[in-house]
């Protein structure tokens, strides 16, 4: 079946007691016994639960995954992830990796004997020459998150694999629609659920998937040991979004090359961040490995004060963190979503601008935008 079959049947069958055509919200914490120790699949929601799993199977299809494991966050998934791992390990991240990631690596993690180091997205054509023994995993965005840079990630598995790492790959800014990371030799890829595969901006969630049937199995106990765990009703407004995901992201992605377009024609736009121009360093390798480009459009103001300003100055574009919804956001990532690493090397520049490009009209969108630039 083509993708937006799958993301309309799969894992989502009639409900077999009453033809409900929509997946029931199960919310319940228990489910009854026939005797002691025999029950239907489920006997505790922490464990497994019916919408939760319609969700997980759901996601799996979508990403080519054997496995699918939900999360109550990105950063739930996140966590997690990183129990595969021991103290004195080593991973290897992007360097402008997401502001809560390394929020937790820095400052949860490290302390307690882990290794990261963070690698310019523009180093990772050598990236085995960052590699060691240590190595257990590979950490990566792409497009990341806020700088849109673009790693080729084929070769990053084949580097880490050599190594004895795997590769994560977190897809949420290009959703399993536009890729897939795990057809490109990724060992597992993570989603923040919250964004485009929720893509209302009312559910906060996460997901994990993997076709490796040890970390599967690894990633299932943490879940239930852990505890991070969506609720049914989290996971049927996932299991809604994700129904109309391929046609929301074509629009998306339609809306932020007409705005990336009109950005590089403004007189106080120093520098346009979008994989779809064909200025960005990354562009082939998008191209290549990506079905478009995405909605996210990151842009350089002229200062740090004219960053603020421009972001306090749109009206469709509301000032908000978080992104992937149907409405289009603008925020200055050094100061919200990013401000944890304001005092990293690889901090976002003061005077960037992020927008997550929604569905509205773009011609409104733009017109917005070009009122908002002018001091």
């Amino acid at each position: 079946m083509d993708f937006e079959t799958r993301a309309i049947h799969v894992g989502q069958e009639p409900d077999p007691a009453t033809g409900a055509i929509i997946t029931p919200i199960y919310q319940t914490s228990t489910f009854v016994q026939d005797a002691v120790g025999e029950h239907k699949g489920y006997d505790y929601s922490r464990v497994a639960n019916p919408t939760r799993h319609a969700l997980e199977t759901a996601l799996a299809s979508l990403e080519s995954a054997a496995h699918g494991i939900a999360y109550s966050s990105g950063l739930g998934a996140t966590t997690t992830l990183m129990h595969l791992l021991d103290p004195g390990d080593r991973v290897v991240l992007i360097a402008d990796v997401y502001g809560g990631v390394y929020r937790m690596t820095s400052q949860v993690y490290e302390p307690k004997g882990y290794v990261f180091d963070y690698v310019p997205a523009d180093e990772f054509g050598n990236l085995a020459a960052h590699l060691d023994e240590r190595t257990r995993m590979v950490w990566i965005e792409s497009p990341s998150n806020p700088m849109l840079n673009v790693v080729d990630i084929r070769a990053a598995a084949d580097a880490a694999h050599a190594a004895g790492a795997i590769l994560v790959v977190d897809n949420t800014f290009a959703t399993p629609y536009l890729q897939r990371p795990l057809e490109l030799g990724a060992d597992v890829v993570v989603h923040s659920t919250t964004k485009y595969l929720g893509g209302h901006s009312d559910v906060i969630g996460g997901f994990a998937g993997t076709s490796d049937d040890a970390i599967a199995e690894r990633l299932r106990f943490l879940q239930k040991s852990l505890g991070a765990v969506p609720g049914p009703f989290d996971s049927w407004l996932v299991l809604r979004g994700i129904k109309t995901l391929a046609v929301r992201m074509r629009k998306h992605c339609e809306n932020a090359a007409a705005i990336a377009g009109m950005l590089i024609s403004q007189p106080t736009v120093e520098r346009v961040l979008y994989p779809g121009l064909p200025t960005h360093p990354g562009h082939e390798i998008a191209a290549r490995q990506m079905r478009d480009f995405g909605g996210m459009v990151s842009f350089l103001a002229a200062s740090p004060e004219e960053a603020s300003a421009i972001a306090g100055r749109t009206k469709l574009f509301q000032l908000a963190e978080s992104l992937g919804g149907v409405e289009s956001l603008i925020e200055v990532p050094a100061r919200m979503t990013h401000a944890a690493t304001a005092d990293a090397p690889f901090a976002a520049p003061p005077s960037l601008i992020r927008l997550s490009v929604g569905i509205e009209s773009a011609e409104d969108l733009a017109a917005d935008l070009e009122e908002a630039l002018v001091p």
